[in-house]
């Protein structure tokens, strides 16, 4: 699994789109290609990005509309949008839109390489939650995450596979709010690209046999349909 920040670039103007692959590449940035908004909106469906660089005019969808859709999906990537209007009201309406920033063109390619990387810092700030160290209770239930073992409800006491550890420790740090599923399988199972999501579920069934009274009405592990995955107290 690659651990350099992931951009995705969306920009239909060939040389540009070279120049600017090549110079977040020298940068250590790991740069997929889209070139039309349809495009942009699928691989953002099936793969994590930490950053997407958006150009307004593309083919078959602009770039205000494919951040709109985005958004809507609670998709929170950082978006730095670029545009050839430099009128304010264009800005105004990307970032009304959902943009993080907006750069007109023609820019300063330094410029642009700091603000993608004050993006790429924010966000990362954003998802590296307080760890909530080696254990933690809930109800009757204690988590051991660095010996892989938990105490449930019952008293009994089960082993932990990695992932599960994994996947509670993710979702207990970020209590009570809703980790998206995208998130998840790239923060425990290291995918960029994702495969169903039936796995994590199956996981969840499994924190709910465990530690839930009633599985059927948990208290403490939700699934939140088609965003993500939740733990409250």
């Amino acid at each position: 699994m690659s651990t350099r920040p992931s951009i995705l670039l969306v920009e239909d103007e060939e040389n540009l789109h070279e120049a600017l692959k090549l110079n977040l590449e020298l940068e250590g940035y790991e740069v997929t290609s889209a070139f039309t908004g349809s495009e942009a909106l699928q691989k953002v469906q099936d793969e994590y990005f930490d950053l997407l660089i958006l150009d307004v005019m593309l083919p078959e969808l602009d770039g205000i509309s494919v951040t709109e859709t985005i958004r809507v999906q609670n998709n929170e990537v950082p978006i730095l949008i670029l545009s050839a209007k430099n009128a304010s009201s264009d800005r105004v309406l990307g970032l009304k839109k959902g943009a993080d920033d907006y750069l007109t063109k023609p820019f300063n390619l330094e410029e642009l390489l700091l603000r993608v990387q004050k993006l790429i810092n924010k966000n990362k700030k954003m998802l590296d939650k307080d760890s909530v160290g080696d254990t933690y209770s809930f109800g009757n239930n204690v988590v051991d995450f660095k010996a892989q073992e938990a105490t449930t409800k019952a008293g009994e006491r089960i082993q932990l596979s990695k992932k599960e550890a994994m996947l509670l420790k993710l979702l207990i740090e970020n209590k009570n709010e809703v980790v998206p599923r995208e998130k998840i399988l790239q923060t425990v199972w290291g995918y960029n690209v994702y495969p169903t999501t039936r796995t994590i579920d199956n996981f969840i069934l499994n924190f709910r046999k465990y530690f839930e009274a009633d599985s059927r009405n948990p208290q403490y592990f939700h699934s939140v349909r088609g965003v993500g995955y939740k733990y409250t107290e």
